[in-house]
């Protein structure tokens, strides 16, 4: 069944049945009928789960940590007045799905394919939203998660744990995955386990980059290892989400800009002036043109002073990759050729600058190539002399293009910034005291209901802080 498919069905089937249910004392096998059970599938529990993976780029937050886009109306978000907020829909949504499809192997069933297969994604998965939600937040709770009422009060592993435990898992996926196999309700990749296992290893070597200031020995040795394990090798592998020309499964953009009418996004100033002087053909991609037919960002954080007369005048977010099936990229073959740059320029790969400008150089055209459809251009582009690789320059010119490429993701966008501290961004003084955030605070009921444990993790910050904004997390090394 193609994935168009499986996501219409699967809201119905899936939706009241987020987790498996409990079993009574008598069999209640002879009232079920077949065609409508009362329990999901472990592959259906998977299909759940990958549902949320659109909302880890499309984010009302997310955009504004990298200053992809500014708001043109209603602006707090662009001032970072919300200073905590809320993990748990991560872990009562798709990990509580894919734990229960961990806790479940023996009854997993082999006619959804492989169970093996089945195991093997969900740990991608599980790994893959662990990553976000501690990149985002830092020290979280996951060996004492996941557990209900049996333990309500979860202790925070230290985020250095937590990586180690996922690339712990992502090795498991790799070495267990039968590529023959296909599993059922896949709304990704189909049941192809070819593109899961270059996923799961692509995501461990992006992982591994986050260590290069922090623990740069291990980061190398883990990626090296990700690296040869086999990554993804063309934009058709690419983690992308699929949205459907439907009010259920919609891309959210569509639905904020056509549904609710706002036109609150508009491109950042910085991010236009990172691309508007050297013609760089995904801008058109990016972004609208504005009323005289040319593009303009908006300040970030500031507001416009009538909407009706300067809306008009700057670019808002592209109606190209905001319509109603537009997808969402997550982890891209562009983002593992910068990645594998950078890790040449570092000395983690062989290669040297040779190697670094070859990696840089085809990053760019897959990057043209996924956003516009061709990389012809590229080498036009690439004439510029601020773009064309220069070997004094390098990590800068990696991060900025990086930065470029990720555009809408900006969870991602942000994390690579805060890593590398490239492009050089700033904040007006009356913005969190003119401070680009580095974390997101706990959300607000920790402090009472889980108390001793949030406490605790308040006070490890492992380069001091308070709970809010501007601490750092483990791989943000100052």
């Amino acid at each position: 069944m193609k994935k168009h498919n499986i996501l219409r069905y699967l809201w119905l089937a899936i939706g009241p049945m987020a987790i498996l249910s409990s079993c009574t004392k008598f069999d209640e096998s002879y009232y079920e009928n077949p065609n409508r059970p009362n329990k999901a599938s472990g592959t259906q529990l998977i299909a759940n789960s990958q549902m949320y993976l659109s909302s880890v780029s499309s984010s009302a937050y997310g955009v504004h940590y990298p200053q992809y886009l500014s708001l043109t109306t209603y602006t707090d978000n662009t001032r970072f007045i919300s200073t905590n907020l809320n993990f748990s829909t991560w872990y009562i949504g798709p990990l509580m799905n894919l734990e229960a499809v961990l806790n479940s192997e023996k009854e997993l069933n082999a006619n959804d394919g492989p169970v093996v297969n089945q195991i093997a994604v969900a740990k991608i998965l599980k790994a893959f939203f662990l990553w976000h939600v501690t990149d985002r937040w830092g020290d979280v709770p996951m060996t004492e998660a996941l557990k209900g009422m049996e333990l309500a009060a979860p202790k925070y592993d230290k985020q250095e744990d937590i990586y180690t435990a996922l690339f712990k898992l992502l090795d498991e996926a790799n070495s267990s995955i039968v590529l023959s196999g296909k599993i059922k309700n896949d709304i990704v990749y189909n049941g192809d386990m070819g593109k899961w296992k270059k996923l799961g290893n692509s995501m461990h070597m992006l992982m591994a980059l986050r260590l290069s200031k922090v623990s740069p020995d291990k980061g190398k040795a883990e990626f090296v290892k990700a690296m040869n394990a086999g990554i993804l090798t063309s934009n058709s592998d690419n983690l992308s989400y699929p949205h459907l020309a439907e009010s259920a499964h919609e891309n959210f953009w569509y639905n904020s800009f056509t549904v609710q009418k706002r036109n609150w996004y508009a491109l950042s100033e910085v991010l236009v002036n990172h691309m508007l002087p050297y013609n760089d053909p995904r801008l058109a991609v990016y972004g609208d043109k504005n009323s005289a037919g040319g593009y303009a960002g908006l300040e970030f954080g500031k507001l416009v002073p009538n909407p009706d007369v300067d809306i008009p005048k700057v670019s808002l977010f592209g109606s190209a990759i905001r319509k109603q099936d537009s997808p969402v990229h997550l982890i891209t073959y562009a983002q593992l050729l910068f990645a594998q740059a950078e890790a040449a320029k570092l000395g983690w790969i062989g290669g040297g600058d040779s190697q670094a400008k070859t990696f840089y150089e085809e990053a760019i055209k897959q990057s043209f190539s996924q956003w516009t459809g061709e990389n012809t251009s590229a080498a036009a582009y690439l004439s510029n002399t601020d773009i064309a690789y220069d070997a004094n320059n390098a990590i800068e010119q990696i991060a900025t293009q990086r930065w470029i490429h990720l555009f809408p993701y900006g969870y991602e966008g942000w994390a690579e910034w805060r890593r590398t501290g490239f492009p050089n961004l700033t904040l007006a003084a009356d913005i969190n005291g003119g401070n680009i955030p580095r974390r997101e605070g706990y959300p607000t009921q920790e402090a009472s209901n889980n108390k001793t444990n949030y406490e605790a993790a308040v006070k490890s910050f492992p380069y001091g802080g308070t709970d809010g904004l501007n601490a750092r997390v483990w791989w943000d090394k100052p």
